[in-house]
């Protein structure tokens, strides 16, 4: 579904991907995950055309995103949905509104049709009473729940999540996994997870890429990871602090810094 070759980007000078390829094989779920700062999100908006690479090929069922003309362009969208890691539900609209809102901007279905496809979603996120409520009035777990509703309402071919667990408790969190894991079962979905949570991520995914220093450090399924030879893929895993990948960002030496009176 998605081929990524020899793909290099940079911002500001700072080299994000340099020579990243990877594939997304259709109908199964595959994770993006690494430490903060890789580029993970990054990689998802090159995905979906937001932004362009400096060199590399990125193919979405077979295109080009890069070339594609900007109606060209929206028409792939249209058969994408996408879970923005803040969620970003528009705050002037109603629950039930913002859930509606593709339908309303990419078809001409009958208000009537809409109000059961978007009550049919809220449904399955489990949030069908919240209908009525404004985004202010939701929590981070809930406004997340919304915002999967809205990503699935066009029954895309491709679903991207970013950070999908990020406030969810234990019981929303078991919903989020299962309804992942069941749209690509029942619907042959496929499903793009950016995540940082190892074990979840784990107990879904049919593959995954570890990504830092702008190239793929470890591939494979979860277990083939878990039981990788590599000291940085062995790091992320098992989240520990001390090892190849830095927790501080690159910055000049620490005592050197505070002693020269901030110049």
């Amino acid at each position: 579904m998605i081929e990524v070759d020899g793909l290099r980007y940079s911002i500001a000078g700072r080299m994000i991907f340099d020579g990243l390829s990877l594939r997304v094989p259709r109908g199964k779920i595959t994770a993006f995950m690494g430490p903060s700062g890789t580029g993970k999100t990054t990689l998802l908006r090159l995905i979906t055309g937001q932004i362009r690479p400096a060199a590399g090929r990125i193919l979405v069922d077979g295109q080009e995103v890069a070339t594609l003309t900007r109606p060209a362009l929206f028409a792939l969208r249209r058969r994408m949905g996408m879970l923005f890691q803040n969620s970003a539900l528009l705050t002037d609209y109603t629950v039930f509104e913002n859930v509606a809102f593709p339908l309303r901007e990419h078809t001409r279905l009958p208000e009537r049709l809409v109000r059961t496809v978007v009550l049919t979603k809220l449904h399955t996120v489990g949030l069908r009473g919240a209908a009525r409520l404004m985004p202010s009035e939701l929590s981070g777990g809930m406004a997340r729940r919304v915002a999967l509703a809205r990503a699935m309402v066009l029954d895309p071919d491709l679903l991207l999540y970013d950070e999908p667990f990020s406030g969810l408790d234990p019981i929303s969190m078991g919903m989020v996994l299962r309804l992942i894991r069941a749209n690509n079962d029942v619907l042959g979905v496929t499903s793009v997870v950016v995540s940082h949570d190892v074990e979840e991520i784990s107990r879904i995914a049919d593959y995954c890429y570890v990504v830092s220093g702008g190239k793929i450090i470890g591939a494979g399924t979860p277990v083939e990871l878990q039981q990788s030879d590599s000291p940085l893929v062995r790091q992320f895993m098992s989240g520990e602090a001390d090892g190849p990948v830095p927790f501080h960002y690159p910055a000049r030496p620490y005592r050197e810094e505070l002693l020269d009176g901030g110049a």
